[in-house]
């Protein structure tokens, strides 16, 4: 990975308006010094956001002014079922998502149109709170300081939460708090994290990716999913959700600018609405580079075979190394099809004019035998690489590679690749 992200970076680096733009997702948190000294080689440390606990860049994730509330609600929605072990959730998800819906329409009412977790969560498990803050909308109705849209999106929240969510039985809507509340808590039980990803709107530093695409910026998250568990995966989807969406929208634009998003053990962060992205993102000029221990173990974070399919068959160079995995063979098997092999049959035969048996050895004896051997040889379609090629044929730093030159897809062949630690080494005995 570090090869591709070093072209990448390097690619018009002296060239303030054809720099690519980066999303680049750190699970690890070890990916990011990489990136770092290759932005110190290319002088481009000042078009690095690294986004972490205390690095000074504050983000906040429901900051979305020209997202529709609803939108924002699918968005947490479609983190809450990355959480969910199975889709038995999927009712509770959806009410919870309508919750937090017109949440965020009354949030918008009251606080200038800035919406927070910080905010949700109080307004969703609160009462007082969701009464005091309705009591200043009534105030903003009856001095005529909202519009008819801002009117009407009031009366909406208002007749859900007082005609639906209130009459709901504790139990039900004990269930649907403790959904939404799997999100809010994350953000607000820790200083730091409620700091840099909940702040007050005059300290956020990181927006959009709109000027990160623009100006060819850098935009890596630093955050060891072992650590943060839970709060590494939502943001990551977050940012994830916000590149796309601004990468699909530049194909509106008149000159549209080279994008690319590289993750290291994407299993960890893939989502079922990646697959349609890599499927559209090929117009919008995005490189997508992701890399997976195998394919189980994106199966095992979507819970669906076709979902994984989909996913894989939206990616057109592949690079596999060695592996066990019966899944991940299956898939390349198929996805490199099927050639003409020559199989050859043996057979011996053996005949006699006389045989008796013989009943102290209690066995036959023959005289005057003849033994024959036949050869035979057929052609039949077979998988162009068998399951011990991917399982002991492929040595260490040897891949199966399946690439394509952007006209033609070269055939599937075994390369010896480089390790990126052996580079220097590499470049020295070849100079001499």
């Amino acid at each position: 990975m570090y090869p591709f992200t070093e072209q990448l970076i390097k690619y018009n680096y002296d060239n303030p308006n054809n720099k690519i733009g980066m999303l680049i997702l750190d699970v690890k948190g070890n990916y990011y010094k990489q990136v770092k000294n290759f932005a110190q080689k290319y002088n481009l440390d000042k078009d690095l956001i690294i986004i972490e606990l205390n690095s000074g860049i504050y983000y906040n994730p429901l900051h979305k002014p020209n997202l529709k509330p609803q939108i924002l609600a699918d968005r947490i929605k479609t983190i809450l079922l990355l959480f969910s072990e199975n889709n038995s959730e999927s009712y509770w998800i959806d009410k919870a998502s309508q919750v937090i819906c017109e949440a965020i329409k009354i949030c918008r009412l009251y606080n200038k149109g800035y919406v927070t977790f910080l905010e949700l969560h109080k307004l969703i498990t609160i009462p007082n709170y969701f009464t005091e803050k309705i009591t200043i909308l009534r105030d903003l109705f009856t001095s005529s300081k909202l519009n008819h849209k801002q009117i009407y999106e009031l009366n909406e929240s208002l007749e859900f939460f007082q005609k639906e969510f209130n009459q709901l039985d504790s139990r039900t809507k004990g269930i649907l708090i403790s959904e939404i509340t799997r999100i809010t808590n994350t953000f607000i039980t820790d200083y730091e994290v409620m700091n840099t990803f909940c702040p007050p709107k005059n300290k956020l530093n990181f927006k959009s990716f709109q000027e990160v695409i623009k100006k060819g910026k850098i935009v890596i998250l630093n955050m060891n999913i072992s650590e943060y568990s839970q709060l590494s995966k939502i943001i990551a989807t977050y940012l994830k959700l916000d590149f796309q969406t601004e990468v699909m929208s530049n194909l509106s634009k008149n000159t549209v600018k080279t994008t690319a998003f590289i993750c290291d053990e994407y299993d960890k962060y893939a989502s079922k609405i990646d697959a349609e992205f890599f499927s559209l993102s090929r117009e919008a000029k995005c490189i997508n580079i992701i890399s997976t221990q195998s394919y189980s173990s994106l199966k095992s974070t979507l819970r669906d075979d076709y979902q994984v399919r989909i996913l894989i068959q939206n990616l057109i160079n592949k690079i596999w190394f060695r592996t066990d995995d019966s899944f991940t063979i299956e898939e390349a098997q198929k996805q490199l099809g099927k050639e003409e092999k020559n199989h050859t049959s043996k057979s011996i035969s053996e005949s006699a004019k006389e045989t008796n048996f013989n009943y102290i050895t209690n066995s036959l004896t023959s005289k005057n035998s003849n033994i024959s051997e036949t050869f035979s040889t057929y052609t039949q379609k077979d998988f162009m690489f068998d399951s011990n090629f991917f399982s002991q044929e492929l040595e260490t730093f040897t891949a199966l590679t399946f690439l394509s030159t952007g006209y033609s897809i070269l055939k599937p062949q075994k390369l010896k690749l480089l390790p990126y630690f052996q580079k220097n080494k590499f470049n020295n005995r070849r100079l001499t």
